[in-house]
C-alpha cells in the first residue's frame, strides 16, 4: 500500500462517513414531510419483517403529508399499523388504497431537543472522520517504520490528511447548521 492508497482510502471513508450522517438527520423529522422518514419503520410482510419501501410507494403529497401507495390489497392495515407503532409520532389515515401520513405541527420544545440530537449526530460524524484520519497517519508511520517512505514523504502526508479531514469537518459543520436552521425555522 502506497502513501496515495492511504490518502484515497482516508478520503473515501471520510466521505463514507459525510452520507451516513446525511442519513441520520434525513430521518430527524423537521416538521416538513419527507419520504425518507418512514425508511425506518419494518412492516410484517408473510412473516418477515421488510421495510415500507419494499411494499408500497412512498411519496410526498404535499409539504406537510406524505402519501404510501401499498402494491397489494391486503397490506394497507398492516402498513398503517406499523406507521402508528413506530416510534415517529405519527398518525397515518387510510382513504380506500392510499394511506396519507400528515406530519405534525413541532412545538418550540421539541425543535429545541431536536437540535441537540443534530449536534450530537455531527459530534459523532467528527469523531468518525477524526478516527479515519487518525487511522491513516498510523499507516504512513508503519510505511515510514518499514522504511517504505521517508520521513519527508510522512510529513507531507500528514499535511495531506489533515486538509482532507479539515475540509471534511468543516462539511459536517454545514450540514449540522443548515438542518438546525431547518429545524428552527417555524
Amino acid at each position: 500500500m502506497t502513501i496515495a492508497d492511504i490518502k484515497s482510502a482516508a478520503d473515501s471513508r471520510m466521505d463514507q462517513s459525510l452520507a451516513s450522517l446525511k442519513n441520520a438527520l434525513a430521518r430527524v423529522r423537521t416538521g416538513r414531510a419527507n419520504p425518507a422518514l418512514l425508511d425506518v419503520v419494518q412492516v410484517d410482510y408473510y412473516g418477515s419483517m421488510v421495510p415500507i419501501s419494499q411494499v408500497a410507494n412512498v411519496s410526498l403529497l404535499d409539504a406537510r403529508t406524505i402519501s404510501v401507495q401499498p402494491w397489494e390489497k391486503g397490506m394497507g392495515a398492516k402498513i398503517e399499523k406499523a406507521i402508528r407503532e413506530s416510534d415517529l409520532g405519527l398518525n397515518p389515515a387510510s382513504m380506500g388504497e392510499l394511506i396519507r401520513v400528515p406530519m405534525p405541527m413541532m412545538t418550540e420544545e421539541r425543535r429545541k431537543e431536536l437540535t441537540k440530537v443534530v449536534r450530537s449526530e455531527g459530534e459523532n460524524a467528527k469523531v468518525a472522520i477524526r478516527n479515519l484520519r487518525r487511522d491513516a497517519n498510523e499507516a504512513v508511520k508503519k510505511l515510514v517504520k518499514d522504511k517504505l517512505a521517508s520521513e519527508d514523504e510522512q510529513k507531507r502526508a500528514e499535511a495531506d490528511i489533515q486538509k482532507v479531514t479539515d475540509k471534511h469537518i468543516a462539511e459536517v459543520d454545514h450540514i449540522v447548521a443548515a438542518k438546525e436552521q431547518d429545524l428552527l425555522a417555524v
